[in-house]
């Protein structure tokens, strides 16, 4: 079913869910959410099979791009069985196969060379600065795949979020699925009550500089922990909310390790 939402999101155009590459291919987290959600409500039968417990008359509600997308959907695999349609998606998006473990048993050689092809491969040392604003899950942990990042290090003074999949259990479970560790360094947060008043950029360089002043100049510890994993080898990535860099403090966490580290590679987003 993962596979056939994928198909018609494809299909019709839709945003509704992001995917991510996982064991099986193509994955949402909040897909498997809202399934469990259906289920808890009694509109889907407790199984794996995504099969309806009652009708619900939600088809002629839906707009005609919806329909015609379930349709052509219907038409194209309804024949198909579940390895047919896994190697469908496999060979025309190979991306969302690159983490399969089921990829050697259904396609080629050959094609199993476009899936090696689409791989991420990032061999220097790196650094992302990543805010979650504004993106889905699922399209945060893809850019974290595309850099081939190792680790998460979680930035934020408190690790929760009202936003889908960003508090820190929901999270590491999720890294953790697709192959990256979570780390949280809960001291290098700015406590909320400090964020209250932020109405203009001056506004966020003041509350910044004496963020560097005070709490990076106390906490060398554990700055040196994160350059720990850099040394290592380690592709990491600082998490916080902000989508814009200079609206967040992990931008300043991110010029002190640079200010100790040489030839390493910088992303930003």
């Amino acid at each position: 079913m993962q596979k056939l939402l994928f198909l018609y999101c494809q299909l019709s155009d839709s945003n509704i869910y992001d995917f991510v590459p996982h064991n099986y291919g193509c994955y949402s987290f909040q897909a498997a959410t809202d399934q469990q959600k259906l289920i808890n409500k009694g509109f889907l039968h407790d199984t794996e099979q995504w099969k309806l417990a009652k009708p619900t008359g939600i088809f002629d509600k839906l707009g005609y791009k919806e329909r015609d997308a379930i349709w052509a959907l219907k038409k194209q695999f309804s024949d198909f069985d579940q390895d047919e349609i896994i190697r469908h998606v496999y060979v025309n998006f190979p991306y969302y196969a690159i983490r399969s473990k089921i990829a050697e048993e259904l396609l080629t050689e050959k094609e199993m060379e476009a899936i090696k092809d689409a791989t991420p491969v990032v061999k220097e040392p790196l650094i992302c600065s990543i805010g979650y604003e504004g993106i889905s899950l699922e399209a945060y942990l893809n850019r974290l795949i595309q850099m081939d990042v190792n680790v998460v290090c979680d930035v934020r003074k408190n690790p929760l979020s009202r936003k889908f999949g960003f508090s820190k259990t929901a999270l590491k479970n999720a890294l953790n699925a697709i192959g990256v560790e979570y780390l949280h360094f809960r001291d290098l947060g700015i406590s909320s009550d400090k964020r209250q008043e932020l109405n203009s950029q001056s506004d966020y360089d003041a509350l910044f500089n004496e963020y560097e002043n005070s709490t990076l100049k106390d906490q060398q510890l554990t700055l040196s922990e994160i350059q720990g994993l850099i040394d290592s080898g380690k592709r990491i990535a600082l998490l916080c909310y902000e989508r814009l860099p200079q609206q967040c403090h992990r931008t300043r966490i991110l010029n002190s390790l640079l200010s100790k580290c040489s030839d390493i590679a910088v992303y930003t987003s």
